[in-house]
């Protein structure tokens, strides 16, 4: 049978590769995690706030491109891990920030070395991997726009 849209081949699209890179990542992740309890998703909002915090709820979902009904789940586990705590801003009450506990601090010593396990997994070299990231995140910005 003659293809009559050969674009249209799984092993052109560029869709599948992301997809599928993304699952095997998210699952490795998982696996690096599997001790300290937490979650891939609750691991990147521990990356954001540990990067600057105390975080509105609003500044936290842009940062990790999560709608409020996805975070706001996130944050209530979070949370009762006694790994965030959110609280009303005084300036502002209709503005939450959220902020790490004294324990979801002392997290970052116990996930400190899951980085360099993914990178060693990952079969890329550092300047690969520079070069990635810079690439999907030009295809971020692109789709944003």
């Amino acid at each position: 049978m003659a293809r009559r849209h050969p674009q249209l081949d799984l092993d052109v699209q560029l869709c599948f590769p992301l997809y599928a890179a993304t699952r095997a990542v998210t699952r490795r992740y998982a696996e690096l995690l599997e001790d300290t309890g937490l979650t891939y998703p609750q691991y990147l909002t521990l990356l954001a706030l540990w990067g600057g915090s105390p975080l509105t709820v609003g500044e936290l979902g842009e940062r990790l491109r999560l709608d409020s009904g996805t975070l706001t789940p996130l944050l209530k586990r979070l949370e009762a891990a006694g790994h965030v705590v959110r609280r009303r801003s005084v300036e502002d009450e209709r503005r939450v920030l959220v902020e790490p506990t004294e324990q979801g601090w002392a997290l970052r010593d116990e996930v400190a070395q899951v980085p360099h396990d993914l990178a060693g997994s990952i079969g890329i070299d550092a300047d690969e991997a520079v070069l990635l990231g810079s690439l999907l995140g030009k295809v971020l910005t692109a789709l944003d726009g």
